[in-house]
């Protein structure tokens, strides 16, 4: 059984397109959560050795400072997917610096969890349906992130009970929900349903370390989830993006076309629509302000053990109408 160690919360904090530098995983970590970003945040591919000597360095002295209370292992997602040309030159700088979490996505390769597992990382593989997820076990994956419907990004569409249902009637390892989870009783839910963690990505580009331009924080904590549109328009795959930020670039949320999923990439030019078109899931309405990672880390650990005993309480009887 693989084992995610030093957690505050059963929590890993999802990698967001451009969103996640190392500032924000760096903070992620040493409030007790799995940090995590994107390899492909880093451009030129060269700056991504920097920024894995920043993240083992700054969390290796943290460490030292804090043996009582050691920050929580990182994560780097990969895209696996044949348009990423940076993937082999990535994942050996993972290898170098032993990232301790690969989160692969839109593919599973089994080159690719070899090359993690060859230093004693382990690989989280996200899937939106069981089909994807035997897929990626049979492959060498160690454990699996369901995204559920609600997700920010690339979303599925199947109710978080169904996916995390299927799954485990056959798989007893690591597993990960993904889907509007923004409160320590959300993360609770997950447990409850089966999940081992919570995976939660839209509330941190609400917070201060996050590399969002004002304009995304503010209109993060400003929307709820009637603000989401799911459509697959802007990368070729379905995901869900905040409604006033398509208004802005001069679309039509009720109206947008359908894109061609072969013509998705993930190159340099592929910024573009996360830089304008902004990213969310339908969780955000939990959101009311911008604040540093660290306070919203520490507000869901106190209202996870508020959900807890409130949770108590309610077993002890049936409630009555």
């Amino acid at each position: 059984m693989h084992t995610i160690q030093h957690l505050r919360l059963p929590v890993i904090a999802s990698p967001m397109f451009i969103i996640s530098t190392p500032k924000l995983v760096i903070e992620q970590c040493k409030a007790g959560i799995v940090g995590s970003m994107p390899a492909l945040n880093a451009r030129p591919k060269e700056l991504l050795e920097q920024w894995l000597i920043e993240i083992t360095e700054e969390l290796a002295a943290y460490n030292a400072q804090n043996p009582e209370r050691p920050a929580a292992p990182f994560a780097i997602n990969q895209i696996v997917h044949p348009t990423n040309d940076r993937l082999e030159h990535d994942m050996a700088l993972c290898v170098k610096y032993k990232v301790p979490i690969i989160i692969t996505s839109l593919g599973a390769r089994e080159e690719v969890f070899e090359a993690a597992h060859s230093y004693g990382g382990i690989v989280l593989h996200d899937v939106i349906n069981n089909f994807f997820a035997k897929k990626a076990i049979s492959k060498g994956a160690d454990g699996l992130i369901a995204v559920a419907a609600g997700a920010g990004g690339h979303a599925g569409t199947l109710s978080p009970f169904a996916l995390v249902q299927e799954i485990r009637e056959w798989f007893d390892g690591p597993l990960a929900l993904s889907g509007s989870i923004a409160t320590g009783s959300s993360i609770l839910a997950a447990q409850a349903m089966g999940a081992d963690f919570a995976y939660i990505g839209s509330p941190f580009i609400a917070t201060e370390e996050a590399n969002a331009v004002d304009g995304y924080k503010d209109m993060i904590v400003s929307s709820s989830a009637d603000d989401i549109v799911y459509s697959n328009l802007f990368t070729g795959i379905h995901g869900n993006y905040l409604k006033p930020s398509i208004e802005q670039a001069g679309l039509d949320p009720q109206n947008l076309a359908q894109s061609d999923p072969s013509q998705m990439s993930f190159s340099e030019s592929g910024a573009k629509a996360w830089k304008d078109i902004w990213g969310s899931g339908q969780g955000i309405g939990a959101i009311k302000q911008v604040q540093p990672t660290k306070d919203f880390v520490a507000d869901l650990a106190q209202q996870y053990e508020a959900a807890k005993q409130n949770l108590r309480v309610k077993l002890d009887g049936i409630p009555s109408i």
